[in-house]
């Protein structure tokens, strides 16, 4: 049953995160289209190979799944080097919503509800499974912060994306450190973590962690470009009253 549940939980959620970053997104129809179809066609991907067993211990195991994992993180940022459209879509997408759909990380409750089954190591599902819920249930608090600008929002944000970020990098290492049959195991729990490469769990490091380091990466980059702005906007705006 939780299988059923998680399948369709972690589909739904990463429909609703890309149909609301597209949505969001300044880009034109056309653009807002291809993305939408890239998303389709790597969720079809990593759900066919997953189905296949590609990732399960007896197939690629940890190393295939690393795979997966960095294969889109490295192709969206060699884009984003290449295209104005992916640097459109990660610089002036709302801060508020590449916050926002954090909230979905909520769903690391079912790392919790995998080691009650006896189906996790306890180091990485209750690292991963914590870790996700407090960025989650912080989230939204951050969200308010940023749209109502309150005092110290981007210290906040910047404190928030680098907890963000660093639980999914602990989690990923966690998860590989305790896979069977992964060259750099250095957890031995029983048992290991090898549910997570099979359907529905491969959904998380598949398709769910990509997309939210990605957009940890973008909300650096806004925030960065922010810093960089801010004195400039300065230098113009003294150099005006002095030709006044």
């Amino acid at each position: 049953m939780i299988d059923i549940i998680g399948a369709i939980s972690l589909t739904a959620l990463f429909g609703l995160c890309c149909g609301v970053l597209i949505g969001a997104s300044p880009l034109e129809a056309a653009a807002r289209s291809r993305l939408a179809l890239a998303a389709v066609v790597w969720f079809a991907c990593i759900g066919s190979l997953a189905a296949a067993g590609v990732f399960s211990p007896a197939g690629g195991g940890a190393l295939a799944i690393g795979m997966a994992l960095l294969a889109p993180i490295v192709l969206t940022l060699v884009a984003a080097a290449r295209s104005s459209t992916f640097r459109i879509a990660a610089l002036d997408t709302p801060l508020a919503v590449l916050v926002g759909i954090h909230v979905g990380r909520v769903l690391g409750v079912f790392f919790l509800l995998l080691l009650a089954a006896g189906r996790l190591p306890p180091t990485f599902a209750m690292t991963a499974g914590w870790g996700d819920i407090g960025v989650a249930v912080t989230a939204l608090p951050l969200v308010w912060a940023i749209q109502r600008r309150v005092k110290g929002w981007r210290t906040l944000t910047l404190a928030w994306n680098v907890f963000g970020f660093v639980d999914l990098v602990t989690a990923v290492t966690l998860g590989v450190g305790s896979a069977p049959g992964s060259p750099v195991r250095f957890i031995f729990e029983s048992p290991n973590s090898g549910a997570v490469g099979s359907l529905p769990w491969l959904l998380i490091p598949g398709v769910l962690v990509p997309l939210y380091l990605l957009t940890h990466v973008a909300i650096f980059a806004q925030l960065a470009r922010g810093v960089v702005e801010k004195p400039q906007t300065r230098q113009r705006g003294l150099a005006w009253e002095l030709t006044r």
